[in-house]
């Protein structure tokens, strides 16, 4: 180490300095002592090694501010609201279904005080978390019976275990997919005890091959949605009255894992090559399970339905406790489910995951212009009209969640394009996240960051993502 870098080590404003700036102390009144001295070490550790890396020193105003800012940035939730402006309608890293107003009010109204989650009030006495939502599920899709656990991969253990445990379950290797987060179908079977019968081929599997699977030992027939992916050219597949035709002929149970979870025939349906869940109930299946947070629109669940003696089996079975959903979605997805109710036009109204599917191009449009009105003149307040081009784009959005992977949707993006030479795409994208409070997560094509106005949710959306995309500008010309 040389002098000069010893020198710059000694010149290193020590903690007490650092405390009694105005930005750190300014830290300490609005976050906690033990968060900023948190910041404060991290921040010199950081300083020490830039340092014996070659950088020049900071000033001690350099370093409050920067502690400042790491204390804050500390004392921000983990799980925060955040603006969607990818165009992934089912984003799952960004938590997937929005619930619409009157959902999250009925979820707030749950989540302050005392509820009824475990009490009947018929007769005043303990009651049960599983009859939460069943009805309505039972209205909606003429099913016997529902229940509702903490998502689909906890409906597919659940069910594989109460009815197939120790037994062969008979899946097409074209459905033993991977869903998210590296878990695959086989780790979850193999979980619930029930041992996994591949027949067919990748792409073709005929009725035969489960005829000629059948043994002494089977239990079941599983028809697994094929999630974020479909198989096109050289294919064929068994559909499920036939499969069910057959499990039933065998004295066997057909389930199937329908995964999405949608309640209405919308076009879009038709066009992604899927069913509603009621279509699933009424084809003679056993056993149908979903998820809650997908084109259903509600919170994250998995719901199993069918007949009644095998849900109420699944219901009573020891991983129930385990796998049971907590008060908050039970009352989001109940309200969702009331939602439906009143009709497909009041869904697709106030239900977000239906609205941003349908939005018309003409919606859009309106949007797209008043997101680019809000940028530019942001721009042109900020001094700095000419660091950025925007204009308005078509694009394409997807549905996303594992849901219609083959669908694309025609949108209306907002292009920024970079003009100063200050800027980069990747550190624009980067601030757009990370330098304030709420995430403004955006997508790049041909060296642009777009802004899909599908998924921005209201005008709170479209003037946080205009803000914030012109702070961000702002601070990157001014360093």
């Amino acid at each position: 180490m040389s002098d000069e870098v010893r020198a710059r080590l000694r010149a290193i404003p020590s903690v007490n300095e650092l405390l009694a700036e105005w930005p750190v102390v300014k830290a300490v009144g609005e976050t906690c002592d033990a968060v900023v001295h948190a910041a404060v070490t991290a921040e010199l550790d950081e300083e020490r090694a830039a340092i014996r890396a070659g950088a020049a020193p900071r000033s001690k105003r350099d370093l409050a501010s920067a502690i400042e800012w790491r204390a804050h940035r500390s004392a921000l939730p983990s799980l925060r609201p955040a603006v969607n402006a990818t165009g992934v309608v089912i984003h799952t890293n960004l938590g997937r279904a929005p619930l619409a107003e009157s959902v999250a009010k009925a979820v707030a109204e749950v989540a302050r005080g005392y509820s009824t989650l475990e009490y009947s009030v018929d007769t005043c006495s303990r009651g049960s978390r599983k009859e939460h939502a069943a009805q309505l599920i039972r209205s909606l899709t003429g099913a016997e019976d529902a229940l509702v656990v903490n998502n689909n991969a906890a409906a597919v253990l659940l069910v594989l275990a109460t009815h197939a445990a120790g037994k062969e379950v008979i899946v097409s290797r074209g459905e033993l997919v991977e869903i998210g987060g590296s878990f695959r179908i086989p780790d979850v079977m193999e979980a619930s005890g029930a041992k996994l019968v591949e027949v067919g081929a990748t792409n073709r599997t005929h009725l035969s091959d489960y005829e000629r699977a059948i043994t002494l030992d089977t239990a079941m027939i599983l028809k697994v949605h094929p999630s974020n992916y479909r198989i096109e050219g050289f294919h064929e597949e068994v559909g499920s009255r036939e499969l069910a035709a057959l499990a039933h002929k065998h004295g066997l149970l057909f389930y199937e894992d329908q995964g999405s979870g949608a309640l209405l025939p919308d076009d879009i349906l038709v066009r992604g090559g899927e069913e509603t869940t009621p279509a699933s109930v009424s084809a003679g299946l056993d056993i149908v399970s979903c998820s809650g947070d997908k084109l259903l629109g509600a919170a994250q669940a998995g719901i199993i339905m069918g007949r009644r003696d095998l849900v109420q089996a699944c219901g009573s079975h020891p991983l129930m406790r385990a796998l049971r959903p907590g008060k908050l979605a039970l009352a989001a997805l109940e309200a969702t489910l009331r939602i439906y109710l009143d009709g497909a036009d009041v869904a697709h109204r106030e239900v977000p995951v239906l609205n941003m599917l349908t939005l018309p191009q003409a919606h859009l449009e309106r949007r797209a212009r008043k997101l680019r009105d809000r940028m530019v003149a942001g721009l042109d307040k900020a001094g700095c009209p000419c660091a950025v081009q925007v204009e308005i784009v078509e694009e394409s959005s997807t549905p996303g969640g594992g849901s219609l992977p083959t669908v694309e949707l025609p949108t209306m993006c907002v292009a920024v394009r970079l003009v100063d030479a200050r800027l980069t795409v990747d550190a624009l994208k980067r601030s757009l996240v990370q330098d304030f409070d709420t995430p403004v997560v955006t997508r790049t094509s041909h060296d642009r960051i777009l802004f899909d106005v599908r998924t921005l949710v209201g005008d709170r959306d479209i003037e946080t993502a205009a803000s914030t995309l012109v702070a961000c500008v702002e601070k990157a010309i001014a360093r």
